[in-house]
Parts: structure tokens; C-alpha cells; sequence
């Protein structure tokens, strides 16, 4: 994410890994579950993609789908 800084927190679980990806400038956070044997950088760019989704949802007006709070 250009010019943005986003704050990572990796929470391992036994085989799995829980990324919590956290927008600074407007504190939007998502998070993605992993394989603990995954690379860090393929778990990061996974919960990155997931934050640019749903700050685009956010940026269109777009609250979230299907019920959840995403």
C-alpha cells in the first residue's frame, strides 16, 4: 500500500498463524488466517489485500456484506 502505513499482529495458533492488519490512518483493521508454514510476506500481502478491499467498500459508501462486520 503506497504512502499508507499498516500495522501487523501475528497471532499463532497451532497450525495456523492470525494476521491482523491495521489501517494508521483511519484505524480500519481486518483480519486472515493462514498456515503457520506460510512465508510471513505471503501472510501479509494476503491481509493486505483484504484492508484495500474493504477500505474501497468503505471509500464507495458500501458497509459490509453479508451481514458481517468486516
Amino acid at each position: 500500500m503506497a504512502h499508507r502505513e499498516v500495522l501487523f499482529e501475528f497471532s499463532r495458533v497451532g497450525a495456523y498463524v492470525k494476521v491482523v492488519a491495521v489501517d494508521a490512518e483511519t484505524g480500519t483493521e481486518v483480519s486472515i488466517v493462514g498456515p503457520a508454514s506460510a512465508p510471513e510476506a505471503a501472510l501479509k500481502q494476503q491481509a493486505v489485500n483484504r484492508l484495500l478491499f474493504v477500505l474501497k467498500r468503505k471509500a464507495q459508501g458500501k458497509g459490509p456484506r453479508s451481514g458481517l462486520d468486516v
